[in-house]
């Protein structure tokens, strides 16, 4: 047995410095945007190991094993769901389904707010749901600059739009990433996420046609803004409180999509936007008929073929989140291995716990019931139905995995650094220290999430690199560490718009190259105030309404 060491330098000051040194390491190096995010998690990850031998006097075999537990957790659940969405989108669009897609749900209304409702704000939610790592941003851009939009409100407002959704982003990836380094239900994350993203879902669609027309602007569509914003929000909260974390963009942005289209059909604004820049100061521009497509209108069979896969996807989906199927396939569907010289061999002691705790450190392979196995299957039926060989289905995916090998690569590396920091006690001492802000911890700690997201580009990073602190400070500090590490997560989504992975998909989507410190500069205090006002609703939650945190 070895106990974790939470002040190896008996200076609280040094120690807490040593333990910032993995996570500050990959922050500086991905900030820098001078090394690939693949190689930052890489060299983190080598450090969190010096770290953790050398001065937490970790013994350096249960170093290597935790590392290697880490980065298959990280493949599995996590990596695979993304491969294997990414794999559906590629079939989708080598077929011209996606193309179909674009220029259907473009041709529902020509005034730009109300596009951007639609397209930024509920299909985005919808891909963000489906795939997340930044495919949203790309497909929402490219549809934006497509139906005639400036690069800059194109590129800046998929961004922002892009931000409510992220917490239960492909599939619920960062609400698994956050169970799987805090041993917190994932449904009780889920849930408490789904009792503060919601406020921000009916926020958002507003601050969206805001920043782009204006407070006139914006004042003149408040009755669609309004209903894009409620059958998005309802839903949100009734599927992660009461169904499932994994499903809940994806309901959500079919309810908010369908309302709004539904809505369109009996109501229009009393003068057509059709300007495609920021805040557009001509106001012959607002009112002039919006340029037509030059491509034929899809027929309602192309239309269906187009929707098909999502619709396979769904169905699938909502079958695989359910306790039911989960407790017919892992039964039988099931390698669980606990890591010899690992599991139950590593001790948290005081001031952490009151009592020495082991700490568990299996594997389990539930291999059928994966959410990546659902959306794989669903890419298999939908490929031969879209007409694709079994030869080409196989060739596809090949392709799909060398395009997403680097991602992969760099989930892996960060679920590794998670879990080592976690069994080594190096997050405990970075917990202990951030449990000196005291009463402010649920605001600081909700920043703390969006400064990770900022800096990794991804809710799922930052959850698994701050998660288990945000646990071990909130204990520390009679805070309900559901609470603050849903805040982690809710925080951290509106970091999504200033990181540099998603400011360069933007600029790439949108084709405006080498305009990205622009992007930047138009975003950044929305992130900010954004982020301010989630940490202000978790202080809110942690000391006033507290019967609204989620309890096991």
């Amino acid at each position: 047995m070895w106990n974790q060491v939470y002040n190896p330098f008996s200076n609280a000051t040094l120690s807490t410095i040593a333990a910032a040194l993995p996570v500050v390491t990959l922050l500086v190096l991905i900030a820098s945007n001078k090394v690939k995010a693949h190689l930052a998690a890489i060299i983190a990850l080598i450090v969190a190991n010096l770290v953790a031998i050398y001065i937490f006097t970790l013994p350096a075999g249960m170093s290597i094993r935790a590392t290697v537990l880490g980065a298959v957790t990280g493949f599995f659940p996590i990596g695979w769901i993304v491969l294997n969405v990414i794999f559906l989108y590629r079939l989708t669009v080598e077929k011209g389904a996606f193309e179909t897609l674009q220029t259907t749900i473009g041709g529902v209304t020509t005034d730009r707010r109300l596009q951007l409702l639609l397209i930024a704000f509920a299909f985005g939610a919808f891909f963000e749901g489906a795939s997340g790592f930044g495919t949203p941003v790309a497909v929402t851009g490219a549809i934006l600059i497509g139906l005639g939009f400036s690069p800059l409100a194109a590129s800046g407002l998929s961004l922002i739009a892009n931000t409510a959704p992220v917490a239960y982003g492909a599939l619920g990836t960062p609400i698994a990433g956050l169970a799987s380094v805090t041993g917190i239900d994932p449904f009780l994350l889920g849930a408490m996420v789904g009792r503060q993203l919601p406020f921000f879902s009916l926020i958002v669609p507003f601050w969206l046609i805001w920043a782009f027309a204006g407070w006139k602007g914006m004042k003149d569509v408040w009755p669609a803004i309004l209903v894009t914003g409620v059958s998005f929000a309802v839903p949100q909260f009734l599927i992660s409180n009461f169904i499932n974390p994994w499903i809940v963009d994806i309901g959500a942005s079919l309810c908010s999509m369908a309302c709004l289209i539904g809505f369109l059909q009996i109501w229009k604004p009393k003068v057509i936007w059709t300007s495609p820049a920021l805040r557009s100061k001509d106001d012959s521009a607002k009112g002039r008929p919006a340029p037509k497509s030059s491509g034929r209108k899809p027929t309602t069979a192309q239309i269906w073929m187009a929707l098909m896969p999502w619709i396979i996807v769904c169905c699938i989906l909502l079958l695989w989140g359910t306790n039911w199927f989960k407790g017919q396939v892992n039964p039988w569907a099931t390698w669980n291995y606990p890591v010899p010289d690992l599991h139950n061999m590593i001790n948290k002691v005081a001031p952490i716990v009151a009592k020495p705790t082991p700490e568990g450190a299996v594997f389990s392979f539930t291999w059928l019931s994966y959410t990546g196995s659902g959306m794989l299957i669903a890419a298999i039926i939908s490929g031969f139905l879209m007409g694709f060989s079994p030869v080409k289905i196989v060739t596809e995916y090949a392709k799909t995995i060398k395009i997403c090998a680097y991602s992969l690569l760099t989930i892996s590396a960060m679920l590794a650094i998670g879990t080592l920091t976690r069994l080594s006690g190096i997050d405990a001492t970075l917990g202990l220290a951030f449990a000196a802000t005291g009463v402010l911890y649920p605001f600081f700690g909700t920043l703390l999430g969006w400064l990770g997201v900022a800096l990794t580009g991804s809710d799922t990073a930052s959850n698994i690199l701050f998660g288990n602190l945000q646990k071990i400070t909130s204990e520390q500090l009679g805070l309900s560490p559901i609470l603050m590490g849903a805040a982690n997560s809710s925080g951290g989504v509106m970091g999504k718009m200033i990181d540099a992975q998603s400011i360069v998909v933007a600029s790439t989507a949108t084709n405006w190259f080498g305009h990205e410190g622009t992007i930047l500069r138009f975003v950044f205090w929305h992130s900010i105030a954004l982020a301010c006002l989630v940490g202000l609703l978790v202080m809110a939650q942690a000391y006033i309404f507290t019967g609204m945190i989620v309890t096991p």
